[in-house]
């Protein structure tokens, strides 16, 4: 199965588009990225993450395919994340701070820093939290494969035990009868 998700981007502007498989068999999935004209930019076949610099150089809508075709019977969770450099997302553009009283422009320009910074941050940790869902994934998948092993193990020692037992005790018992 093949899922696209179109996303408008500005041109000139550098767009890191990101992806991680999060959960599923095998934890792979096809990634490919194409322009707004039809070609194709990045070709990943079964990677499990990837981060890829766009070089947006065309207005339009780029499309992100992801491709589980390989895989027929489970499906996937992924994490993908677009980083879109527009004016919005840097905090605004210089027509919005036009009517703003600039007295004390240094402070503005630590606030508008900062607002930067967080937005930043908010993306890092949002990264960070899908690294950490992966990783609870494979720690509860690995997790229920021991315990089940585990399980059983202990229950062909317990049979290996008994069947010891048994041979034992029919090796020394005696039914026949010594008559004098």
């Amino acid at each position: 199965m093949v899922q696209i998700i179109h996303v408008l981007v500005c041109p000139a502007s550098l767009t890191p588009v990101l992806f991680q498989v999060l959960a599923g068999s095998g934890l792979d999935v096809g990634f490919v990225l194409i322009s707004p004209n039809g070609h194709r930019l990045v070709s990943d076949f079964r990677r499990s993450d990837g981060i890829h610099m766009l070089d947006s150089t065309e207005d339009g809508d780029y499309r992100l395919c992801f491709d589980n075709s390989f895989s027929k019977l489970s499906e996937k969770l992924v994490f993908f994340g677009v980083v879109l450099n527009s004016p919005s997302s840097r905090g605004g553009g210089p027509e919005q701070w036009v009517d703003v009283d600039l007295t004390d422009s240094v402070q503005v320009d630590y606030s508008l820093e900062d607002m930067r910074n967080l937005e930043r941050t908010r993306q890092v940790q949002t990264l960070l939290r899908a690294f950490e869902a992966r990783d609870r994934y494979l720690l509860e998948d690995n997790l229920w494969r021991v315990s089940f092993w585990s399980c059983l193990t202990l229950f062909v020692m317990l049979a290996v035990a008994v069947v010891q037992i048994y041979t034992l005790r029919s090796l020394f018992e005696n039914n026949q009868r010594v008559s004098t």
